[in-house]
């Protein structure tokens, strides 16, 4: 299954969840942002690649729906409602991380 975390420069959220999710044997995992100046900016080949899309906060399926709407088919866009209070594989980020996105996939 093809994970694709969302935060809006790609620098502390998205990439911790890319981190800790990497090594996982059943999922391949991406991380990207909304913002123009993100480290590595969400496009449209992200989009196509993903099974679910998973975002921190609301603003950021707001702007995926509104970018690419056309090639979102029915894309299941989670919202995990993490602000932008942690730095990168801050261990409070890492538990927030992990309740969420394991009940989704059933780990």
């Amino acid at each position: 299954m093809n994970l694709l975390f969302v935060c809006t420069k790609n620098k502390w959220r998205s990439p911790t969840a890319e981190k800790i999710y990497s090594n996982h044997p059943n999922l391949s995992v991406r991380s990207a942002g909304t913002s123009r100046s993100a480290r590595k900016h969400i496009n449209i080949k992200d989009i196509h690649w993903a099974d679910i899309v998973f975002v921190m906060e609301n603003k950021h399926k707001r702007y995926i729906n509104e970018q690419f709407r056309h090639q979102l088919d029915s894309k299941n866009i989670i919202v995990l409602d993490i602000p932008d209070d942690y730095h990168y594989m801050d261990k409070a980020l890492i538990s927030c991380l992990q309740d969420d996105i394991d009940s989704y996939l059933s780990l």
